[in-house]
């Protein structure tokens, strides 16, 4: 077999220049794909980042069964008690890998700074919780004024664009309004704790945040909508539903159970925006691989007719002039795919140091470009290629290979 490697590998030498420009063809596709693909991974992470972290949705949201239907036409039936909240509570925290589990509610209402007055959509969380699901993401957008507190329960967070519109900053009084689950209109008196970005164009100018016992009072209940609960790894979330969904069941709890990505306002659409993106650039690319491999076979099958008739006339088979050429085209695809793994080393460690800025769709804030080194990607691109370039190689050289020996000897 070495043999036919040697051999293959000095016939690819035979015309450098031809063997040059298709391994930089190959090389040139291979790394934009790889380039892109590291791009994509990279976004990814952010948005599951922001979604787990940002958004406060954590890994997975535990509600009363049926509330997607109808938990906002009779909102009361589809609470859990505050019994029931302790004891979901109780026995999701007793599964290893489970970080955090914590009652939310969420409200609608009017928010008023006693002249002008808008709608607003707020999570009550407690306090301390929150802090440890929001983690890492109060580095990257730290909050104007104060975060929530246990002490001061009427202080509240404010997006940003909502306290610009209603011009509450920090220490300022308003007033929010909302019904009850019975039904009847309640206010409250509050206090700008602090002022933060959502990180999303859509609903800065709607979120607030408030201290999960405001949130009761506001709507005069001592239940809770949903139970939150964050996990060490983010990996694990399915296998988590679906043993805490049996478990919760079990001890006659009927809940429903909805994961991070379920909920979140813009992953789902975002990934299948890019994926359906990387589809496309990696279409483009392959056909590009495959012509350009053809064409390379092609003209040195012509240019070798002489050569092939010989091979024949010595005893040598179809399927070994077959072999011969299909492992050049593995050759080339190999080397052309080295080429382009090097190509995305040089992109990768340029962009790590000197990271582009830009302001994705959507995002209020500005994010760095960076590129994700996925080695498991390159090697399952780098084998996608060396047979693509293989096939391709074999097309032509099965044509070749049929051809009379006569023929093939004669030809000028």
């Amino acid at each position: 077999m070495m043999k036919w490697i040697k051999l293959a590998f000095r016939n690819v030498l035979r015309n450098k220049r031809r063997s040059l420009v298709t391994l930089l063809a190959i090389g040139v596709g291979f790394a934009a794909i790889s380039l892109y693909y590291g791009y994509i991974h990279n976004v990814y992470r952010g948005l599951r980042f922001m979604a787990i972290h940002g958004e406060g949705l954590g890994n997975l949201r535990i509600n009363r069964a049926g509330w997607q239907e109808k938990g906002k036409l009779e909102p009361e039936k589809y609470m859990f008690s505050r019994e029931e909240t302790q004891k979901i509570v109780k026995l999701a925290c007793e599964e290893k890998g489970v970080v955090l589990c914590t009652p939310q509610i969420q409200v609608t209402g009017i928010v008023s700074n006693g002249i002008i007055s808008t709608v607003f959509i707020a999570q009550g969380v407690v306090p301390k919780d929150d802090r440890i699901i929001k983690g890492r993401w109060t580095e990257y957008m730290p909050i104007e004024g104060q975060a929530l507190s246990e002490e001061k329960t009427y202080g509240v967070e404010i997006a940003k664009d909502l306290a610009k519109y209603l011009d509450l900053t920090p220490g300022k009084d308003g007033v929010v309004m909302a019904p009850t689950l019975s039904g009847q209109m309640n206010a409250l008196d509050m206090q700008i704790n602090g002022v933060y970005d959502s990180g999303n164009d859509f609903s800065n100018d709607k979120f607030m945040r408030f201290n999960f016992y405001f949130a009761q009072s506001l709507l005069d209940t001592q239940s809770a909508e949903r139970i939150v609960i964050l996990l060490e790894k983010w990996e694990d979330t399915e296998m988590m539903r679906a043993l805490l969904l049996k478990k919760l069941r079990a001890a006659g709890i009927d809940c429903e159970i909805r994961t991070w990505n379920e909920l979140s306002l813009s992953f789902a659409k975002q990934k299948a925006f890019l994926d359906t993106m990387f589809l496309f650039l990696f279409s483009i690319v392959l056909v590009i691989v495959v012509m350009t491999t053809v064409n390379t076979m092609g003209m040195a099958i012509l240019e070798r007719t002489k050569e092939i008739g010989t091979l024949r006339a010595l005893g040598l088979k179809q399927r070994g002039i077959a072999v011969l050429f299909a492992l050049e085209g593995a050759i080339l695809g190999f080397l052309g795919s080295v080429a382009g793994i090097l190509l995305h080393t040089c992109v990768w460690a340029i962009i790590r140091t000197y990271p582009l800025k830009y302001t994705p769709p959507g995002f209020s804030m500005s994010v760095s470009l960076f590129v994700d080194m996925v080695p498991l990607m390159l090697f399952a691109l780098l084998l996608s290629f060396v047979v693509l370039s293989l096939l391709a190689a074999i097309v032509s050289a099965r044509r070749a290979a049929r051809k009379n020996i006569v023929d093939a000897l004669g030809h000028v």
